[in-house]
């Protein structure tokens, strides 16, 4: 996997990175894939309308809104928001607009609801 590099990351350069299916309507650009004890560092692009449902979180997750609006079950959080979620929280997460979202997470979530086929 080519590096990432900060510019890839500031002044929109992340628009011209390769993004993979995540979940329907969202993508993602793994900037450092899990591995080991490591944490995983990724991209996500939610498209307008696009959800991640409900899950749980087995470590700490950050995020930071790179554009658009990322929103949950506590507010919705526009371009330049800094968020995290401890170890043990809930929630499900959507954009009605799309949003491009830089993410941490220490260990892989736990999708506890999927969305209805």
């Amino acid at each position: 996997m080519p590096e990432t590099t900060r510019e890839d990351l500031t002044a929109d350069g992340w628009r011209r990175l390769e993004f993979g299916l995540f979940r329907p309507g969202v993508t993602i650009h793994w900037i450092r894939q899990f591995e080991g004890d490591q944490p995983g560092v990724a991209l996500l692009k939610y498209e307008a309308g696009a959800a991640v449902p409900r899950h749980l979180h087995q470590g700490l997750e950050t995020i930071l809104v790179l554009d658009g609006t990322q929103s949950d079950e506590t507010g919705d959080y526009g371009k330049g928001s800094y968020l995290v979620n401890a170890a043990g929280t809930e929630h499900s997460v959507w954009s009605d607009i799309g949003c491009v979202v830089l993410i941490q997470w220490d260990r892989p979530v736990i999708i506890l609801e999927e969305e209805a086929a």
